[in-house]
């Protein structure tokens, strides 16, 4: 599965330290995150990551791009309701259209857990049925 891995800077040490208690989960997948997101998750477990531009400077708008066309299987995205965002039309965007084509999408610490334990568990199996007859492809 394609999974995002995004976190907002006063919530980085929490995806880190969350992303290194389920690692033996994520290796198993495709992974891609914002730029310092996906730095610092490499610089303390053996994942390889995709990295996309930094949020703010339109990683956002990169893994939107993937939801879009229905290439992201999953996204856990720790936002920080506290702090103003100086790219927040993007946030919104991108939350959109995780709900406009039915992606799960965590913004805090026990949905994304929750949502991990389902994909340990192969719950999304689903999405493999997506990827493998997706319009036009036979």
């Amino acid at each position: 599965m394609n999974i995002a891995l995004i976190a907002h800077d006063r919530k980085k040490d929490e995806m880190v330290n969350f992303i290194i208690a389920y690692e033996t989960v994520f290796e198993n997948h495709i992974l891609y995150a914002t730029g310092t997101t996906g730095t610092r998750i490499m610089d303390v477990t053996k994942l390889s990551i995709h990295r996309f531009m930094s949020g703010p400077l339109g990683g956002d708008q990169q893994i939107g791009a993937m939801v879009a066309t229905n290439e992201m299987d999953l996204i856990i995205f720790l936002r920080d309701p506290l702090m103003a965002q100086p790219h927040e039309p993007d946030i919104t965007a991108l939350l959109r259209l995780c709900d406009v084509q039915g992606i799960p999408c965590a913004t805090n610490i026990a949905t994304a857990e929750i949502l991990v334990k389902a994909l340990e568990r192969g719950d999304f199996a689903w999405r493999e049925l997506v990827h493998k007859y997706k319009p036009g492809e036979i």
